[in-house]
């Protein structure tokens, strides 16, 4: 959304660099096909460039899940990070390094890769993604001084919605049920469709009661509005 005289060239760039990173690095220590990689989508919206190499803007992500037995596909993640700031030069090669804060645009996609990881390993085994949302938080705790918005739990303008609130809350016992419904609505709904459609619209229905006990606990945490984002 830049107009003017931005030199274009370096979102191309910028585009290509996020591009290699997030395909190329080794996030995870289980072996994977090419087809079995997530299909995921992260677009970069570029509002303001409010100095020289300074970005500001939002993020939307998303990423989806194979049914089984079906050519059919299931969203799993819908977030949109409005409290997008980051510095970027031409040419910058974006380096992977989890222990540590480098620069804002590689913390941010390596949050999201394990973001993205750990949503989707939740659908596949109770409480699968735990070790990915314990990677995405170690990341958080890592940006705890960076000067750009969304990464600590004081910073945000519209009230727990950033990403320290979504590992966070995630990782706390009253936000268990969403991810027990997720793993039920997946595994034990949609992945047995083709051996009893009856059966598995009731075990998705069931899943649902799931939600019950964190809507009564938390009722408007963004937790539960990122579950409904993607469901729906």
């Amino acid at each position: 959304q830049i107009q003017g005289t931005t030199n274009k060239q370096i979102f191309e760039q910028m585009r290509q660099a996020a591009f290699e990173f997030m395909n190329n690095t080794k996030w995870t220590n289980d072996v994977f096909t090419t087809v079995e990689k997530i299909e995921c989508s992260i677009l970069f919206i570029i509002k303001e460039v409010p100095s020289t190499d300074t970005y500001k803007g939002s993020m939307q992500i998303t990423s989806r899940r194979p049914v089984f037995k079906s050519s059919y596909y299931t969203q799993v993640l819908n977030i949109e990070d409005e409290d997008i700031q980051f510095t970027y030069q031409q040419f910058t090669q974006l380096q992977f390094n989890i222990n540590s804060f480098h620069d804002n645009l590689t913390s941010l996609l390596q949050y999201y890769a394990y973001v993205i990881i750990a949503a989707d390993y939740d659908t596949f085994s109770p409480l699968g993604g735990t070790q990915y949302w314990q990677k995405a938080q170690l990341i958080v705790q890592n940006a705890q001084n960076a000067s750009e918005p969304g990464w600590r739990q004081s910073q945000t303008t519209k009230g727990e919605k950033n990403r320290y609130y979504l590992v966070d809350n995630t990782l706390k016992p009253v936000f268990k049920g969403i991810r027990d419904c997720m793993y039920d609505y997946c595994k034990n709904g949609l992945d047995k469709m083709n051996e009893g459609p009856d059966d598995a619209r009731a075990s998705i229905l069931k899943s649902l009661d799931l939600l019950l006990p964190v809507y009564r606990a938390r009722p408007a945490s963004f937790n539960m509005q990122v579950f409904f984002n993607a469901r729906r």
